[in-house]
């Protein structure tokens, strides 16, 4: 499944969008020697930005099966629950709680291969069409720029 925005830096970790319907997403990625840390193990950024991003995928899903997905959504608050390290391929799986005409409050969590929780997050995402500072709008991957 193709990720429906464009975001450069989840391009170069390599995470892959395996899910997203109403109100629900799952994304994964397989761990490279790269995005450890010194204990050779993912580094919580990645394991955070992974969280961050099904979280808001599962923000900006349609609010029924079949429907169209929600404009973009950027990051509010993020609180995140770290268990055990993450190794090999860990996939996070995110649901809307409540959302309502501007603003979605998720959860997510991210498993190893075993299935053992790795982490645990909820956010708070705001919807938007595009950035106030300069109108500036998402990138989706089939249009023309």
């Amino acid at each position: 499944m193709e990720f429906q925005v464009r975001i450069p830096f989840v391009e170069m970790l390599g995470f892959e969008l395996n899910r997203f319907e109403a109100g629900e997403a799952e994304v994964s990625i397989a761990l490279r020697p790269e995005l450890h840390n010194s204990w050779d193990v993912a580094h919580g950024g990645v394991t955070m930005t992974l969280l961050d991003v099904c979280m808001a995928h599962a923000a900006r899903s349609p609010d029924e099966p079949g429907g169209p997905a929600r404009p973009g959504v950027v990051t509010v608050e993020m609180k995140t629950t770290f268990m055990r390290p993450g190794e090999g391929k860990l996939c996070a799986e995110a649901e809307v709680l409540h959302r309502t005409s501007s603003m979605a409050y998720c959860c997510g969590a991210v498993f190893d291969e075993k299935n053992r929780l790795v982490a645990h997050a909820t956010g708070t995402f705001k919807h938007l069409d595009g950035l106030p500072a300069d109108g500036r709008k998402i990138k989706r991957p089939n249009a023309s720029d």
